[in-house]
């Protein structure tokens, strides 16, 4: 028998995760600026290439806490019908390690005169490292804990449907609709068929234009997981002269966020988020900071019509 070595923190997130009952999908507050990490029908939505980089640290001071690491790029092709993405994402929770690649494609048909609706697909490989040693536990015979997983190779799928005008947005998507698990359901010894869960999520979102000056832009985020309570995310952005976005947001059970994002040139864009937990976790960490930089290629000033509200 050992003695426990590690905070209880970290144990209990690599517990949850091996019983595919904690929320297994990447988690941003700046989703609303980057559909591409929710939905690959988000492909080719603008008229031009864009590429975001993004860091989250979540639970500051909290050891074996999430720290997830996201780089996105997507365009147009064939005069805009179709989209192609890429994601790169490296998650970290506790002793456990998930990099993933993908690659979207969006197909684009117009709706009315201004509408678009798109059908997207995701494809891509998760590399998962748990290093199950590092952990010091109590039943020396727990098969779970009898030793390492390294680089696990797990292929993905998932789908989305996306529509768009000029300010209004619609999405619904499941990142992973199939995962080819099974290698690493038999490293962990686990009974479930699936250690990866389907997760949903639906995001709407509209842009209200209240003068010369200021633009509303209200949101929410619906997600879903069978072995979860319903989450939502209810935000509110305002928009100043077509530069300087101001929000906050409220994420039910978890947190309250508040954002900014600043659009530095008609190239270059920058964002900031902060989280503050509202749930029992807040006596333990200093809440969650995620920096976000955005470079949109080939947007020169006399194409613009409209600012980049999504």
């Amino acid at each position: 028998m050992r003695s426990l070595r590690i905070p209880l923190s970290a144990a209990l997130a690599v517990f949850l995760g091996m019983a595919a009952s904690a929320q297994q999908e990447l988690m941003t507050s700046q989703y609303m600026f980057n559909g591409l990490f929710l939905n690959p029908a988000y492909a080719g939505s603008h008229p031009y290439a864009t590429a975001t980089a993004l860091h989250r640290s979540q639970w500051v001071g909290m050891e074996g806490a999430p720290r997830t690491n996201l780089l996105g790029v997507d365009a147009p092709m064939m005069d805009g019908k179709m989209g192609l993405g890429l994601t790169f994402s490296h998650d970290r929770i506790g002793v456990s390690r998930d990099m993933e690649v993908a690659a979207q494609y969006a197909y684009r048909i117009r709706t009315g005169t201004r509408g678009h609706l798109a059908f997207g697909l995701k494809a891509g490989v998760s590399m998962y490292t748990a290093n199950l040693s590092d952990l010091v536990y109590w039943d020396a015979q727990d098969a779970v804990y009898q030793g390492n997983i390294s680089n696990a190779a797990v292929g993905k799928f998932g789908f989305g449907l996306y529509w768009h005008d000029e300010r209004t947005y619609i999405g619904l998507s499941v990142p992973t609709l199939q995962a080819a698990d099974k290698q690493l359901v038999t490293d962990l010894a686990t009974t479930p068929d699936h250690y990866f869960t389907q997760h949903y999520y639906f995001n709407a979102g509209h842009v209200f234009e209240l003068n010369d000056n200021f633009d509303l832009k209200p949101s929410v985020l619906l997600k879903y997981q069978q072995q979860a309570p319903p989450e939502v995310d209810l935000n509110l952005n305002v928009l100043f002269k077509e530069r300087f976005w101001l929000g906050a947001g409220y994420r039910t059970g978890d947190a309250i966020v508040a954002m900014v994002e600043y659009q530095i040139s008609p190239m270059f864009r920058a964002g900031y988020a902060y989280d503050m937990t509202t749930s029992a976790l807040r006596r333990y960490n200093g809440g969650s900071h995620e920096v976000m930089l955005g470079i949109d290629l080939g947007r020169e000033p006399v194409m613009i019509k409209n600012p980049r509200y999504f």
